[in-house]
């Protein structure tokens, strides 16, 4: 077991990393259409037409704004993720049987080692999604309209709005938000771990048998989805925490506990949703394909071992 642990672990690394690329690169489109959801105050269907619209005059740039930063840290947020859960799995599971609340404790600290990365990858990508909702009322940073005028590529943007929260808010300025995305990706890992664990689990023929990839695949797709949807209204506030630069007559928040009174005040609780869907359609095949990429085992091929199971107890 020991030796088994040692072997998987850099493979569980890579495969995280590997998973998260694939992933975001499938259902980037959705998860930038959720980010201005989340951020419209106005009527979404005419949101939904408008985005059609753009994709009828073939602006398909507009629907990879912040994928550079996605696919430059996502890497290491999915590999932290996933071995640090099943690193305390393993931990947990030293003194007997692995409960339900040891699998949720063990998603827990996963959420809270993942924050490292994902608060400032956040961060940037929602800068980068939003720029355009922003642009045509003119309040983005004039740096970031310029670039945006001439054509600027997403790499080139996200390079020249990183180095403008740098340069006003600083080093801790990348970290905006953590506490909303702590509340948000706690809950997420608490979910979602312990439920793919279990429906993984009914999919094996026998216990010497490895689990269908199909069954990894719809496993990882209906964990994320519940997850997903269970922790939006947690990815709302989180959204309108991390946008800084607001378009006219939309509200500025103090924290947490403001941007909750605000939206409830003004929106009603119907807003806390908003953007639920679009983000169960980036979630689950993000997850399922992960678990997809897991079943492959390419970390274990690239390193010359023998692809072994899955997931570990």
């Amino acid at each position: 077991m020991a030796q088994q642990q040692q072997i998987s672990l850099p493979a569980k690394l890579i495969n995280g990393g590997v998973a998260g690329i694939v992933g975001v690169t499938c259902v980037f489109p959705i998860d930038l259409a959720k980010t201005r959801l989340q951020n419209q105050r106005s009527d979404g269907l005419l949101f939904i037409i408008h985005h059609y619209i753009m994709l009828y005059n073939h602006k398909y740039h507009t629907y990879i704004s912040g994928a550079a930063v996605n696919l430059t840290l996502v890497t290491p947020e999915k590999a932290i993720k996933l071995a640090a859960n099943d690193f305390f799995r393993h931990q947990l599971s030293k003194d007997g049987k692995l409960t339900v609340f040891k699998e949720m404790l063990a998603g827990c600290c996963a959420g809270m080692c993942q924050v490292t990365v994902t608060t400032p990858m956040e961060m940037l990508k929602i800068q980068m999604q939003d720029a355009g909702r922003i642009t045509a009322q003119q309040r983005v940073m004039p740096s970031v309209v310029t670039t945006l005028k001439m054509g600027g590529t997403s790499a080139v943007l996200s390079t020249q709005i990183t180095r403008e929260l740098l340069k006003t808010k600083g080093f801790l300025g990348l970290y905006k938000g953590l506490g909303a995305t702590l509340m948000r990706d706690i809950p997420f890992s608490v979910i979602y771990f312990p439920l793919f664990a279990h429906l993984h689990q009914l999919g094996k023929p026998s216990p010497e048998e490895s689990v269908p990839f199909y069954w990894s695949f719809m496993s990882g797709c209906l964990a994320g989805c519940v997850a997903a949807v269970a922790v939006s209204p947690c990815d709302v506030v989180k959204t309108r925490l991390q946008s800084l630069k607001k378009g006219a007559n939309e509200e500025t928040y103090n924290g947490i506990v403001d941007c909750v009174r605000k939206i409830l005040k003004k929106e009603g609780p119907g807003a806390f949703l908003k953007g639920a869907s679009c983000r169960a359609l980036v979630i689950a095949p993000l997850f399922g394909i992960a678990q997809v990429i897991y079943f492959v085992g390419v970390g274990e091929i690239l390193l010359g071992y023998t692809p072994h199971s899955i997931y570990s107890s």
